[in-house]
């Protein structure tokens, strides 16, 4: 079961996410993830797929930040962090993303963590867009 401090240890390492890519400190992206780390974006548009490793992570996240189509701002909130051991978690989290062209996205994330050192990290995220039509959905307009 999950104390109340590592509750706020869970959010505060998924704010640090939101911190650390915003102002392109990728060398940081060892205080977020695992070595060994799933970055699942095959739902998304972006092409990237699934990227495994914190090397492979810290270098499409390089790529994406060098584009025109990288968010210029991310937000974590509604964050439902889950265990039913001492050294993992789940957490269950929205994003809102400001991206470029002044649109706004928002996103799921489905974090996996694991806690080492005394520190929670990101062993797998899943990142699924909201506001998508499904195959077969009616539009409205």
């Amino acid at each position: 079961m999950l104390t109340t401090q590592d509750r706020l240890d869970i959010s505060e390492t998924l704010a640090l996410y939101a911190a650390i890519v915003d102002t392109n400190q990728l060398d940081r992206l060892d205080d977020l993830f695992e070595a060994d780390a799933v970055y699942d974006m095959t739902a998304t548009a972006s092409g990237i797929g699934a990227i495994e490793g914190i090397e492979a992570i810290r270098a499409a996240a390089g790529r994406l930040a060098a584009s025109e189509h990288a968010p210029l701002a991310h937000f974590v909130t509604n964050i439902i962090a889950t265990s039913d051991g001492d050294a993992r978690a789940t957490a269950q989290s929205r994003g809102l993303m400001i991206m470029a062209d002044g649109s706004i996205q928002a996103v799921s994330h489905d974090d996996e963590l694991r806690r080492r050192d005394g520190r929670w990290r990101i062993g797998r995220r899943v990142i699924t867009p909201l506001g998508v039509p499904t195959a077969g959905a009616v539009d409205h307009r």
